[in-house]
């Protein structure tokens, strides 16, 4: 006896961008630094934040990976400055010196940032969204009103979070 697969129709329960969105998002400051962003990701669980300004308008994306990267061209490993403390980076065991740490840290994330800022209103359609990040080739989009506030984030798992049969 041959088993026939039946397929069902996935459905998006949402009609528009603040249906779907995460609202007030967890976001850093522009000037916020490189430690402030790590303490946000690995406290919060995250992988990426908006970046904004002083009036809550969404200026970037930040993620983990421009940490990392950040962190890896920023350092000159094995220079002999600062020798009093040394820092094992647990890749290569070599040490870094305390100076280059607090030259890392001390870095803003304006500096290293993406950006560039992909947004929609919360009454965008929420097919329109689907498209735009399939078009754009993000994981997510910003969400917000009339003035560029920064009210919503919608990644791609909360679009997931929306189908359904």
């Amino acid at each position: 006896m041959t088993a026939i697969a039946t397929q069902s129709r996935l459905t998006l329960h949402a009609e528009t961008a603040g249906d779907m969105m995460v609202s007030n998002p967890v976001s850093i400051r522009e000037n916020a630094s490189v430690h402030e962003a790590i303490v946000l990701f690995t406290k919060k669980g995250f992988s990426a934040a908006p970046v904004i300004d002083t009036a809550g308008r969404p200026v970037g994306v930040v993620s983990l990976s421009d940490v990392i990267i950040h962190d890896r061209t920023k350092m000159e490993w094995g220079s002999g400055a600062g020798e009093r403390f040394k820092f094992e980076d647990p890749a290569e065991g070599e040490p870094r010196s305390e100076a280059q740490v607090a030259e890392v840290a001390a870095t803003r994330i304006c500096e290293l940032m993406t950006p560039a800022v992909f947004s929609v209103s919360p009454d965008t359609a929420a097919a329109k969204v689907i498209q735009e990040m399939l078009a754009l080739k993000v994981h997510r989009l910003f969400v917000v009103d009339t003035d560029g506030v920064l009210v919503g984030v919608i990644s791609a798992l909360d679009v997931l979070r929306h189908l359904g049969q």
